[in-house]
């Protein structure tokens, strides 16, 4: 099993910056990929950012392209997601999960962490 913990949401002001921290414990997979997804009140779940355990290729939903970066840290078994120029459509739940046997698909999921920015 895979345990993900996500931290690091809170009350921000639009134009602020706000890092997101996951950290992983349990059973890992070296060839799973990370995934920050995010859900807003009366919205879908949607992707915004995911990157390799090992080789570390990055992919971003085009709503977050040049404003947020992924990034991990193996030795910490931590995936962060920093968020700068947020916007108030970026308020939502942010969830982190990791994909298991079945490449592409994203089998363990964090609790969520809410990011609220206001205007």
């Amino acid at each position: 099993q895979v345990q993900l913990v996500e931290s690091g949401g809170g009350l921000v002001q639009a134009g602020g910056s706000r890092r997101l921290s996951c950290a992983a414990s349990g059973r890992t997979f070296s060839s799973a990929r990370m995934g920050w997804f995010r859900q807003a009140p009366g919205k879908e779940r949607e992707f915004v950012a995911s990157i390799h355990w090992s080789g570390g290729s990055t992919s971003y939903a085009d709503s977050v392209k040049g404003r947020f970066t992924i990034s991990r840290d193996n030795a910490k078994n931590t995936v962060y997601l920093q968020m700068s120029s947020l916007k108030p459509e970026d308020t939502a739940v942010y969830y982190c999960a990791q994909t298991g046997d079945i490449p592409g698909k994203y089998h363990y999921w964090g609790q969520g962490t809410q990011v609220t920015v206001s205007s």
